[in-house]
């Protein structure tokens, strides 16, 4: 294993136990990716390669809205969720921004 900047044993913990449901262990894109499958609440299929952005982004919605920077709309015809910027984010750098969407990960599969 390669030292990680940010050494945090309950986020080694989380890649740990996901690696062990899905098969792999994560990387960040992934995590993003799961939590929009799961918000979208389909479940596993094939998805489109747009889809698949739109699943990430769903995620990152999710996470930022335990900040309150974003809230839920409401759903498409489809069932999609649909959120709205609520509070300007921040000018994060990318280390901050990882950082960020790491605790609410934490945070998000604590609920689950």
């Amino acid at each position: 294993m390669s030292a990680d900047k940010d050494f945090d044993p309950e986020w080694i913990a989380l890649l740990d136990s996901l690696k062990a449901v899905i098969g792999k262990r994560p990387n960040l894109d992934a995590i993003l990716f799961l939590i929009g499958v799961q918000e979208l609440g389909k479940g596993k299929r094939n998805y489109s390669k747009e889809e698949k952005q739109d699943l990430m982004h769903i995620g990152i919605c999710k996470l930022l809205s335990l900040s309150g920077y974003y809230e839920l709309e409401g759903q498409d015809q489809d069932g999609w969720p649909h959120w709205k910027l609520v509070k300007t984010l921040p000018q994060f750098d990318l280390r901050e921004q990882e950082k960020l969407l790491k605790m609410h990960i934490k945070e998000y599969f604590k609920t689950l």
